[in-house]
């Protein structure tokens, strides 16, 4: 049997061991989109979500009565709200069961233009009030996946008001991507 190493020179393994960290698995930003439209149903102004990723196979094996509903290589499913106050705090706390195959977050945030980030204090929560203040900031809904023990993820943006398709690629938001890939170390 032929892996993707041989069937497309360059692709990264299907073990993604061995992927950069630019690289965005298809079943993983399917799931990303799927977490994306759940958001957006609710509206906007929505508190940071967080979801497990499990492989739908084990789901239906172990819920065969599902089986109807799902699809997709991974089935999100919305965990407890994070706790209050810095998202990083709240991401350090949480740590997955094996059966866990990867997890999304979906978060709101302010875009601000390039030039406007050196006007920012190094203080984050000085720098957060800055933010919502800058006459330039711009609302958005990142969604961004990773896998367990894989590298690379899956981003999507989505702009507040805009007509436009969101905005899609793992290198969107390498540092959320890497605080996700922490939660499923020991």
């Amino acid at each position: 049997m032929a892996s993707r190493d041989d069937e497309n020179p360059g692709t990264p393994g299907t073990d993604g061991a061995s992927a950069p960290d630019w690289w965005e698995d298809e079943e993983l930003a399917a799931a990303v989109a799927d977490v994306e439209q759940f958001a957006g149903a609710a509206g906007w102004d929505q508190p940071a979500q967080l979801f497990a990723l499990v492989g739908t196979e084990q789901l239906i094996a172990a819920q065969p009565e599902l089986a109807a509903q799902l699809g997709g290589t991974y089935t999100p499913i919305a965990q407890d709200p994070l706790s209050g106050g810095e998202l990083s705090d709240a991401l350090a706390q949480i740590s997955w069961p094996d059966e866990v195959a990867g997890c999304v977050l979906v978060q709101e945030i302010l875009v601000l233009p390039p030039e406007a980030g050196r006007e920012l204090s190094g203080d984050p929560s000085v720098a957060a009030d800055q933010a919502a203040r800058h006459p330039d900031r711009t609302e958005a809904r990142l969604v961004a996946g990773v896998l367990r023990g894989v590298r690379g993820g899956a981003c999507l943006l989505r702009i507040r008001g805009a007509d436009a398709p969101p905005l899609r690629g793992a290198d969107l938001a390498p540092n959320l991507l890497t605080a996700l890939r922490m939660t499923f170390e020991d």
